[in-house]
């Protein structure tokens, strides 16, 4: 059992991961501005109300509970929510200051929380990437304050690393479009549809390519991530995200609607295979996500589901869902 501090424990992502660190047997500080109701914290945890902002608050709080890890989730989590100065400063400011108190405290882990935005898509200016799927290699190109700001977080963290050693262990994660357990029974998500909605309406998921995660995954892989922290490369940033993707139809079928030019790019998208790789997560920490919209949304979804039903048909005739070197598949 490890204590485990965890800012922006009150938030979406973060009231998942506090109870899903919680249910793991550790011991876990949540800490945000806003409090969650006591009766809803999980048996395990305790939260601080706390400004990390505040001169010498975050050092003081770290220090107070002494903890074997600190994960850092706080930020402003939408883009364009606020004033994109205040996005890039708050969300900047709050990595650096819970880093450095916590590698001045000597926590021997720390985690931040970054976003796959870091790579630039839904520029106004028009996106591409070297290929699909996405992953830790696709060189970052943000576009907007937010963005910009996780790409800093990442960076926060590596900069410390290069200054410890292996004496501090660090790494980085970029969550997909998060999906909270409320959420697969019609609670409004992040952008103010629901996740029934978003499948329905391809339009709606595609800004995020069709990029999900259930936040309880998430929990998941912190609780992995932290326990082979020691094992791997300092300084990882690793994507996480579901199995497949938001949508009911092959990514190769929909991305040259919703994102021009890519249509060369996507012969790998074929079934339900998502935009974005965990192949580096599976790799390195044996981590994989247990959970789909196929299986978490209730009541389940009726409609048409071509992608799942291309996969079948991959998988039976590739035994692994694999397309054979070289193939092509025709789209409307």
């Amino acid at each position: 059992m490890s204590r485990i501090f965890v800012t922006g424990g009150s938030g979406r992502l973060g009231r998942s991961v506090v109870a899903g660190l919680a249910d793991a047997g550790h011991k876990v500080i949540s800490v945000d501005r806003d409090a969650i109701p006591a009766e809803q914290l999980p048996a395990g945890a305790e939260q601080y109300t706390a400004d990390l902002l505040a001169p010498g608050e975050a050092e003081r709080l770290i220090r107070e509970t002494a903890p074997d890890a600190v994960i850092h989730l706080a930020a402003i989590a939408v883009p364009f929510s606020a004033p994109e100065d205040v996005i890039f400063s708050t969300n900047t400011r709050l990595a650096y200051a819970v880093v450095s108190a916590a590698t001045d405290a000597g926590v021997p882990k720390i985690v931040t929380a970054s976003s796959p935005t870091a790579l630039g898509y839904g520029s106004p200016a028009g996106w591409l990437p070297p290929s699909f799927p996405l992953d830790e290699r696709t060189p970052p190109k943000p576009w907007n304050a937010y963005a910009l700001s996780k790409l800093i977080a990442e960076q926060t963290v590596q900069m410390f690393a290069a200054a410890q050693g292996d004496k501090i262990r660090y790494a980085a994660f970029r969550p997909c479009y998060v999906i909270s357990p409320e959420e697969w029974e019609g609670a409004l998500t992040q952008q103010g549809h629901t996740v029934r909605e978003r499948l329905q309406d391809p339009a709606l998921s595609a800004p995020a390519l069709f990029n999900y995660v259930d936040a309880r995954d998430v929990a998941d892989f912190l609780d992995v991530l932290l326990d082979k922290m020691d094992s791997i490369p300092n300084g990882q940033v690793f994507f996480v995200g579901a199995r497949d993707a938001l949508a009911t139809a092959p990514l190769a079928e929909l991305f040259p609607r919703f994102l021009p030019g890519s249509g060369p790019l996507t012969e790998q998208l074929t079934g339900t295979s998502p935009a974005f790789s965990i192949d580096k997560a599976r790799e390195l920490l044996g981590w994989a996500p247990k959970r789909t919209w196929r299986t978490e949304l209730r009541p389940a979804f009726e409609g048409e589901d071509r992608a799942a039903t291309e996969q079948a048909e991959l998988n039976d005739e590739n035994h692994a869902g694999l397309v054979p070197a070289g193939a092509t598949k025709e789209t409307p």
